[in-house]
């Protein structure tokens, strides 16, 4: 998986309530209400610890509650991540490969599964702060592998997410051209397996 799949995976990371920081917690739930549906252009840059840019993409973000979302990078090299409700699908054509995992592994994996996730219990990892328009999201727990999350909004649009990993390392999204999804594109949300691929299935196996 290459950097910016990475990035958005440990993106595909963001909010939760806790105690001293529930009003900025319940201001940014009130946001992502607003925008219960989005789908726009993003441009990302990768930088390092000492702000040296190692990566640039672009691509198409949508999101829809509950658990609906599409991130497909364009550029430089195609990859592509669709949450369809219940599973996430992590496909990579140049390596002819896919993974699926259960859409709470993904949450866990990750703080921007949680802009199209309202689950009480799942917030509570995260502490909330914000500043103006900006809401910075961190989990609790240390170890994991997204130190903060920071969204922007101007008023009800989604303008910026920004995210910084244990390393040091920085990837910003600039979105453009957001607007709400149309009911033909729908389909964004729902994956079909390529012919030829392997796949690799992480998905939780409930018992019988």
């Amino acid at each position: 998986m290459n950097k910016l799949i990475a990035f958005a995976m440990a993106s595909i990371p963001l909010f939760a309530p806790f105690s001293a920081h529930a009003d900025a917690s319940e201001q940014l739930k009130v946001k992502l209400a607003e925008i219960d549906n989005l789908k726009a252009n993003f441009s990302q840059t990768v930088t390092d610890i000492n702000k040296k840019v190692i990566q640039t993409g672009e691509g198409v973000f949508a999101l829809a509650q509950p658990n609906q979302f599409y991130w497909h990078l364009t550029a430089p090299d195609e990859s592509l991540i669709v949450a369809d409700g219940t599973d996430v699908w992590i496909y990579n054509p140049f390596n002819e490969e896919v993974s699926v995992m259960d859409v709470n592994q993904a949450i866990s994996a990750s703080p921007i599964a949680l802009l199209v996730h309202d689950d009480v219990q799942t917030w509570s990892q995260y502490k909330v702060t914000n500043s103006d328009q900006c809401f910075a999201i961190s989990p609790i727990d240390k170890d994991a592998g997204v130190s903060e999350v920071e969204v922007c909004f101007n008023e009800t649009t989604l303008t910026q997410m920004i995210l910084k990993d244990q390393q040091g390392n920085t990837s910003n999204f600039s979105l453009s051209e957001q607007s709400k999804i149309a009911e033909n594109e729908r389909d964004l949300f729902k994956f079909v397996v390529p012919e030829n691929v392997d796949i690799d299935d992480q998905r939780l196996k409930s018992p019988n």
